[in-house]
């Protein structure tokens, strides 16, 4: 659980659950904050593994990026 100061100093502000965490290449989880202290998470990534994974899934292999500045624009631009 974490708590967000509103900058306008309107309202106290937000309360929001969650922790984080740091997945592998395909959404494993390698590595758990805990959700009732501040902490760092330290977890040893493969890189070798990440690239070979990023070679084979097409949602990487086949992705247009010249098309995703249409996706940035507003509806009425």
């Amino acid at each position: 659980m974490g708590h967000e100061a509103d900058p306008s100093s309107l309202s106290e502000g937000i309360e929001f659950w969650g922790n984080s965490f740091v997945s592998g290449p395909q959404g494993e989880f390698l590595g758990q904050a805990s959700s009732d202290s501040e902490e760092n998470l330290l977890v040893e990534v493969d890189l070798s593994r990440s690239e070979d994974v990023r070679r084979i899934w097409p949602f990487f292999r086949d992705r247009r990026i010249g098309s995703y500045s249409k996706l940035t624009k507003r509806f009425l631009d």
